[in-house]
């Protein structure tokens, strides 16, 4: 679905009052939605990071992501810019050492694991740019595919997709 204007407004808005980017506005949003859903006041989700944080590798051609950890607290029955604030620090935090390999932290916290699930979380959250229909360039044009995996690779996988501006991501 996409987001009216005034609600994606709005969600700019409500990012540049807490000095916060839309993607963590988002996450916020579906973090609160799981808190509301499943009354767990401990949640972790993951989020794919794209880990290009020297510019010599942002023009290189290659698959670089690693996955974050994100966990939000709902004890005491935080209000929404209190979550937000603290999604903020916890994205941050996390941002800072997205260089560790998301395979290093599953070996350093060794959880009890259960192969039809991913050990740290169950819930994937991702942002991206809006793709386009058709890429060209001189002599190539290239056309995105459907995805081809049927597999479920985490039980609840929520993607969000929007235009790009300068400051917030989105």
């Amino acid at each position: 679905f996409v987001l009216p204007p005034e609600i994606a407004s709005g969600v700019r808005r409500l990012a540049d009052e807490e000095e916060a980017t839309v993607f963590m506005v988002l996450l916020a949003a579906f973090q609160t939605l799981l808190h509301r859903m499943t009354a767990q006041d401990d949640l972790v989700v993951g989020a794919p990071v794209a880990n290009r944080t020297r510019s010599e590798l942002e023009p290189l051609i290659g698959f670089f992501v690693n996955t974050l950890v994100l966990r939000a607290d709902f004890s005491g029955a935080p209000d929404f810019r209190t979550l937000l604030r603290q999604v903020k620090q916890t994205a941050l935090e996390a941002y800072a050492n997205q260089d560790v390999p998301f395979e290093d932290l599953v070996q350093e916290l060794q959880p009890e694991r259960n192969l039809s699930q991913n050990p740290l979380f169950q819930a994937m959250f991702s942002v991206q740019r809006a793709t386009r229909e058709r890429l060209e360039m001189p002599g190539l044009a290239l056309t995105p595919l459907p995805e081809a995996s049927r597999v479920a690779k985490f039980d609840l996988l929520l993607g969000a997709a929007g235009e790009y501006d300068d400051r917030s991501g989105l």
